[in-house]
């Protein structure tokens, strides 16, 4: 007769997650447990639902690539305009300076005996 739930131990067994990772699963109830008193119990057919849930699928290197190619080519496009409108918004402004103008210091500081400038 197989067992329709499983304890902590015989979950880390049966999927090979570690126990601190189960432990933090079930407290942010990202599983579905069971709890009887102190004891947390799982059961079988749903822990094979849930590990089902996290599987990641292969993919297709050819169909990846072109995916990856076209949103790079995309974000070149963007990246190109951006900086040809940066380039053409900085033509039409002057460098100004603030050299020359009051309240600019001139030189190096020098420290007064007090220790301020």
């Amino acid at each position: 007769m197989e067992k329709v739930f499983l304890n902590i131990h015989e979950f880390c067994e049966y999927s090979g997650l570690k126990k601190s990772n189960l432990y933090a699963k079930v407290e942010r109830q990202e599983i579905p447990f069971y709890r009887v008193g102190r004891l947390i119990m799982f059961k079988k057919d749903e822990v094979d639902a849930f590990m089902e849930k996290c599987r990641v699928e292969c993919f297709d290197i050819g169909k990846e690539s072109k995916r990856i190619l076209r949103a790079t080519s995309r974000s070149e496009m963007n990246t190109n305009e951006i900086v040809k409108k940066a380039i053409e918004g900085s033509k039409k402004k002057e460098y100004t300076s603030s050299y020359g103008k009051p309240g600019h210091i001139k030189g190096l500081r020098k420290e007064v005996e007090h220790g301020s400038l």
